[in-house]
């Protein structure tokens, strides 16, 4: 089995060296056609890969399969892949615990206000803040894949009011379902929270806009943990600073590292983390993508797996 592995932005060393531990029948080389020595006639069954050019996708002609080591694919579907070359993601491998985590605490702190808390001890003042009611306190989840499954589920344990869109008509217990362009409407309606988890297609491109977001119930929030090319920026602090929208917590930017310069790194309505709300781990990340890769090569079907990418779709 020859895997050859291309990851941009990434440290690539102990992805090396934890697929040649985990799979130690295998060739697993790194393949950089910008480097020097780089040898186009190498070819690889497999590709691991993180953001690779195009060069690489093009320098590859026997490849069986193209393992992502991200959930999110977007960056793939820039490129023009070879046809009928399946393209694998990561299914949760721990990032769905960590997103369950960052929601509800984002979730939490603004439900019980716990910023204002925070300011009024600062100050030396000891207060007491009316108790918002859970039930009027309806939070949309937009996107119930592997991620914003588990995260509604945390949040339904917290016995707040759970809400879920998606693409197409899904069930979760404990979970109000909508699904498609005639449940968007309905969903925004009933939301007061709205966090976004869905994958970044052309469809989804800008979907937390003026007027999506402005059909969310007053005081609304806006938590962002998917891309930052979901959310119009200056629509979203436009509402913010009307009184329409109380407050949002941002992790992911159009621009990363978000410049510091950017009017969301100081508004005083506006939480920003460094895209860390669920971070990739490299150790269950490797024995997840080594089993799959070591199933494809003793003959299993690709439709056994999880995380196969639906192309037309993109996610």
């Amino acid at each position: 089995m020859r895997i050859a592995v291309c990851c941009t932005n990434t440290k690539v060393e102990p992805w090396l060296h934890g697929l040649r531990a985990a799979l130690p029948g295998a060739t697993v080389s790194l393949v950089d056609p910008e480097a020097a020595g780089f040898d186009p006639a190498a070819q690889a069954d497999y590709a691991v890969v993180w953001s690779p050019p195009q060069a690489f996708i093009d320098s590859q002609h026997s490849l069986k399969a193209i393992f992502n080591i991200g959930a999110g694919v977007d960056a793939l579907m820039k490129l023009k892949l070879p046809l009928g070359v399946p393209v694998i993601r990561l299914d949760d491998a721990g990032m769905s615990v960590q997103m369950a985590e960052y929601v509800c605490q984002a979730v939490i702190r603004h439900f019980r206000e716990f910023e204002a808390h925070e300011s009024d001890a600062t100050q030396g003042r000891w207060t007491y803040r009316k108790s918002s009611h859970r039930a009027e306190f309806t939070i949309g989840v937009m996107g119930l894949g592997v991620l914003g499954s588990r995260v509604c589920q945390a949040l339904a344990q917290f016995e707040y009011p759970v809400l879920g869109w998606s693409r197409s008509p899904k069930s979760l217990d404990g979970v109000q379902c909508f699904a498609g362009e005639s449940g968007f409407k309905d969903f925004l309606a009933a939301t007061r929270v709205l966090v976004c988890l869905l994958p970044l297609t052309p469809d989804t491109e800008g979907i937390m806009r003026r007027d999506t977001l402005s059909q969310l119930k007053p005081g609304g929030y806006v938590i962002n943990v998917a891309r930052g090319r979901h959310l119009v920026d200056d629509d979203l602090l436009a509402l913010i600073d009307s009184g329409h929208l109380a407050g949002a917590t941002l992790d992911v930017f159009r621009t990363e590292p978000l410049p510091a310069t950017h009017p969301f790194c100081q508004h005083p309505k506006i939480t920003v983390t460094p895209h860390m709300s669920a971070r990739t781990l490299r150790d269950e990340s490797i024995a997840q993508i080594a089993g799959k890769l070591r199933a494809l090569d003793g003959g299993a079907a690709v439709s056994s797996l999880a995380g196969v990418v639906n192309l037309n779709r993109g996610y």
